[in-house]
């Protein structure tokens, strides 16, 4: 028999992603507040529906570039300055996961350094950064500003705790916490990435002892830094290494 695409339903696909970044010692995911219907004023993760002409990491790539200004880091590719880490998370396609149709969505993890006030655009009414306990907060939901909580929108909630979850997995075995830091930084602002991501408090001497003891983990720059306060820190760069050997165990919250 000569296939028959008409034998099949169509369906749409979707990129959305779970942009996370350190903002004031908390581990925050970006949030957009849905400007039209389905789920018209609830919360929601960035994404959008992947174009015709555009592969699902080119699709991936704008949407972050249009929700945030941000470049996706090619390791492929020449060194951009502040360019954020970007990779494929999980497939979800759930048949009810969207009102409109059926809508199979590719989630996308993307992590940088302290970022900015976002601006809204495409769909969105208003856009900001939020701490991922507040988002994920099954009982209330996410509400600010007098506004009645509710649940992320769609499956969001899922993505996002997907998404946090690979995050604090993966630094555990792979220098991806350098991800969430500047070009330059200190021992004690990548200690306390660990410790926003993990939602624990790490011994200082202890975790100094590990990361720089950690081949190809970090490489000193050779400058200081008083922008902590106190006496001068050494500047670090993020090193070769990919993988951690040993890792960094997450300990017990």
């Amino acid at each position: 028999m000569p296939y028959d695409p008409s034998a099949f339903p169509p369906f749409a696909v979707t990129v959305d992603l779970v942009v996370l970044t350190v903002r004031r010692h908390a581990l925050c995911a970006l949030a957009v507040r849905r400007g039209e219907p389905p789920y018209q004023g609830r919360w929601a993760l960035p994404g959008g529906f992947v174009r015709g002409d555009e592969d699902l990491a080119t699709a991936a790539a704008r949407e972050l570039a249009e929700e945030t200004g941000l470049l996706a880091h090619d390791p492929a590719g020449p060194s951009i300055a502040n360019a954020a880490h970007l990779e494929q998370l999980a497939t979800y396609g759930d048949p009810q996961r969207d009102p409109r149709m059926r809508v199979v969505s590719v989630a996308h993890l993307a992590l940088a350094p302290d970022l900015p006030a976002p601006r809204p655009g495409g769909d969105a009414r208003s856009v900001r950064w939020a701490p991922v306990e507040d988002l994920l907060d099954q009982e209330s939901g996410y509400g600010r500003d007098g506004e009645q909580a509710a649940p992320l929108a769609f499956d969001h909630a899922r993505i996002l705790a997907d998404g946090v979850e690979r995050a604090r997995s993966k630094i555990e075995y792979s220098s991806l916490a350098t991800a969430f830091c500047p070009q330059e930084f200190t021992v004690g602002e990548l200690r306390r990435v660990y410790e926003a991501v993990w939602g624990v408090a790490l011994d200082p001497r202890n975790f100094h002892r590990k990361v720089t003891g950690t081949p190809g983990f970090l490489v000193p720059t050779g400058g200081t830094t008083t922008r902590q306060g106190g006496r001068p820190a050494q500047l670090f760069r993020a090193g070769g290494a990919t993988l951690l050997n040993p890792p960094m165990l997450r300990p017990e919250a």
